[in-house]
């Protein structure tokens, strides 16, 4: 095995070993100020697979156990999408026993979301990990470090996580795509103020700046659901809009945030968990995308219309903050016709 270089540790298409057999994911060292040592691609190490590395196949129906380490991902809309393959796999053996190892300094909101999950999808463990403590007779898929897998940027979400647990994604149906498993979920309650109380949901912040609604449309945007829907509009942030309430102080807790979602009568959102939230409790969506194809995120969500723009020089950049990138995305958002929006 060739030692990696400080550049391909934090880039590696994959997880990473230490020299004496410890499982690492690249960004639990990029969360470091520095790093040292020598570090390994864990791909064929102990026989196990990574599809950015060489493609396989399995056949489920004859696994009891498969782990996945460094899976599903930092973020939550990933998170949501990867644990749908996850549970997918049930399709061909319900009593399949899945054991993800999650990198150890992700998101603290993240890794909520995998405890609500925990023996509904899959039991939980944390890296650095070593590898021997593995039975090496049983299934173990290396899925880290994603972003950097040229299949990320071109495959809808739930078919590159298929892809790179073995299977083909044809071989799921589309409803077994469109995140259902939440509904297994244990959520707290909303206030008692706005239980049984219609509302619509309003999500305009992503994980990045350029997948955002930006400031200039959120009372245009709040206005709009207003005149469709005649009740308040609840969102997360402030929003100068008399029917608007913001429920950030409402919602500590990504259990929280998930049961607003659940609950709302509709919801309008950019890029970002809320729509993958929504089509798990099957809650109406309008979602706005600015940099990745609507296909690639909602193509298997009924109830999801989706506003896409089209800005060329912005095409599947995943993530900017770069102020000409943030400029011809509002500038696109002026060109919205609100009275023309698609509801679902």
């Amino acid at each position: 095995m060739e030692v990696l270089t400080k550049d391909e540790v934090l880039y590696h298409r994959g997880s990473l070993l230490t020299a004496d057999g410890v499982m690492v994911a690249s960004w639990d060292l990029e969360q470091q100020e520095s790093f040292s040592g020598d570090y390994f691609s864990l791909a064929g190490y102990r026989g196990i697979r990574n599809a950015a590395a060489a493609p396989f196949s399995v056949d489920y129906c004859n696994e009891s156990v498969v782990h996945i380490i460094n899976g599903m991902g930092v973020t939550l809309g990933d998170s949501i999408i990867g644990l749908t393959a996850l549970e997918a796999l049930r399709e061909f053996n319900p009593n399949l026993q899945t054991i993800i190892y999650r990198p150890g300094r992700a998101p603290h909101y993240v890794d909520q979301l995998y405890h609500l999950a925990a023996g509904v999808v899959a039991d939980l463990r944390w890296l650095p990990w070593k590898a021997e403590h593995i039975p090496e007779q049983e299934l173990c898929i290396d899925a880290g470090n994603q972003l950097f897998w040229p299949a990320f940027t071109t495959l809808p979400m739930i078919d590159f996580f298929l892809q790179a647990l073995g299977v083909e994604p044809t071989a799921i149906p589309a409803t077994a795509k469109a995140n259902r498993w939440m509904q297994k979920l244990c959520l707290p309650p909303l206030p008692e103020r706005w239980q049984n109380k219609p509302y619509v949901l309003f999500c305009p912040t992503a994980s990045t700046p350029l997948r955002s609604i930006p400031a200039s449309a959120h009372v245009p945007l709040v206005n709009a659901l207003w005149e469709k829907f005649a009740c308040p509009v609840l969102g997360f942030g402030a929003v100068d809009h008399p029917h608007y309430v913001d429920i950030q102080p409402l919602s500590t807790t990504t259990a929280d945030f998930l049961a607003w979602v659940k609950h709302a009568r509709y919801v309008l959102t950019s890029d970002t968990a809320a729509v993958h939230i929504a089509a798990g409790y099957d809650v109406p969506t309008t979602a706005f995308f600015t940099s990745i194809a609507p296909e690639l995120r909602v193509r298997d969500y009924p109830l999801c219309q989706p506003v896409y723009f089209a800005i060329p020089e912005l095409n599947n950049v995943q993530a900017s903050a770069r102020k000409h990138d943030l400029e011809q995305v509002e500038l696109a958002f002026t060109t919205l016709m609100l009275n023309e929006l698609p509801w679902a």
